[in-house]
C-alpha cells in the first residue's frame, strides 16, 4: 500500500474523531499563531513549535501542547513531529530559508509526518529577484518531489504590512515606490482561515491556491480611504527607492529584507505583475475575505494622528 494510500485510510477513520495531530511551525507568527487559535477554538488537535523558552511559557499559558525546535537544528524538529500527521510549515523570509524549510520538510518525512500544508507566494518564481519569491519556488519543488501529500497556499502582500508604516500614515503620508501598480492586498487572518480548512478536510492534496483579498488597489486609492477613515488627509508619495529602503530600515526591517522589498514593489507591483482577485478564500473557507476598510478600522488607532 502506497503512503498516500495509507494516507487517504488513516484520515477516513479519524477525521470525524479529530484525532489528527497537526505540528504547526512559526506558532509565535501571525498566521501561525491566528491558526492555533483557530484550531484550538475547534478543538481540533495541535502541537506548537516555538523556539525561545519564553515563547514557549506564553503559548502553554493558553492551554495548548507546545514542543520546543529550531529550523536550523532538524533533528530538534524529527522530534517535535513524532506522532503528528501533519505540518503546517511556515518560517520568516531570510538568507536561510530555503536550506531551513527544505530539511523541516525532509525532517518530517523522517518523523513520519504524511502530508505539508505550506506558506508559499503568489509571486515565487525560480528567477525572480525577489529573494524570498526564489526561495518560496525552490521550496516547493522540494515539497513536491518529497513523496509527501502537499497543499501549497500562495498569498499575495498582507494587509498587515501597512502597519509598518503606521507613523508616516499617522503623519499624513503614505510612502511606497509602487508607480500606479495594483495588489489584491491579503489579511493574514483570511489565509489562517484557509490553512485550517485546508488542514481539517480532505480534497485538497497536490493542490496550490493562490490566496487574494476581495480588491485589487493601488496606493493612490488606499491613501484615499485612509484619509476617510482616520480623519486626517493621508497623501500617496511615490518615492525614490534609496529614500524608501531607508523608511522601511527605520521600520525595523534588516537591510536584506529591505532590499528585498524594494525590489518587490518598484518590480513586482509597479510593473503590474501582481494577480487579481481569486476569492479562493471565500470558496475554500464559506466567508469572504477581510477588505482593506476592515482592516484599516481595526487599526484605526496605529493609523491615526496623536491627541
Amino acid at each position: 500500500m502506497s503512503s498516500r494510500e495509507t494516507w487517504q485510510r488513516k484520515w477516513k477513520s479519524s477525521q470525524r474523531k479529530n484525532e489528527l495531530m497537526i505540528l504547526v511551525t512559526g506558532a509565535t507568527g501571525g498566521i501561525g499563531g491566528e491558526l492555533c487559535k483557530l484550531l484550538a477554538e475547534s478543538g481540533v488537535p495541535f502541537r506548537a513549535m516555538a523556539r525561545k523558552p519564553d515563547q514557549i511559557d506564553r503559548l502553554r499559558e493558553r492551554g495548548w501542547d507546545v514542543v520546543q525546535a529550531d529550523f536550523s537544528k532538524p533533528s530538534s524538529i524529527v522530534a517535535a513531529a513524532k506522532g503528528c500527521d501533519q505540518m503546517f510549515l511556515i518560517s520568516p523570509p531570510t538568507e536561510e530559508q530555503v536550506q531551513r524549510e527544505t530539511d523541516a520538510i525532509d525532517a518530517a518525512k523522517q518523523a513520519g509526518v504524511a502530508r505539508v500544508v505550506k506558506i508559499s507566494a503568489s509571486d515565487s518564481n525560480v528567477r525572480s529577484p525577489v529573494p524570498w519569491a526564489k526561495s518560496h519556488a525552490l521550496i516547493d519543488h522540494h515539497l513536491r518531489a518529497s513523496g509527501l501529500n502537499w497543499t501549497i497556499l500562495k498569498p499575495t502582500a498582507f494587509m498587515q504590512n501597512f502597519l509598518w508604516f503606521k507613523e508616516p500614515i499617522s503623519k499624513g503620508f503614505l510612502p511606497q515606490v509602487t508607480g500606479n501598480g495594483s495588489v489584491s492586498w491579503v489579511d493574514t487572518r483570511d489565509v489562517a482561515r484557509v490553512a485550517k480548512s485546508v488542514l481539517i478536510q480532505d480534497g485538497h492534496d497536490g493542490a496550490t491556491y493562490f490566496l487574494t483579498g476581495p480588491q485589487t488597489l493601488d496606493m493612490k486609492t488606499i491613501a484615499g480611504r485612509l484619509s476617510e477613515l482616520v480623519g486626517h488627509k493621508v497623501r500617496y508619495l511615490n518615492l525614490p527607492t534609496p529614500a524608501f529602503k531607508a523608511i522601511l530600515r527605520l521600520a525595523g526591517n534588516s537591510n536584506w529584507m529591505a532590499r528585498g522589498l524594494v525590489v518587490q514593489f518598484a518590480d513586482v507591483v509597479a510593473g503590474h505583475h501582481d494577480i487579481d482577485p481569486t476569492f479562493e478564500i471565500e470558496r475554500l473557507t464559506g466567508a469572504p475575505a477581510h477588505d482593506f476598510e476592515s482592516f484599516a478600522a481595526e487599526h484605526i488607532g496605529a493609523f491615526r494622528k496623536a491627541a
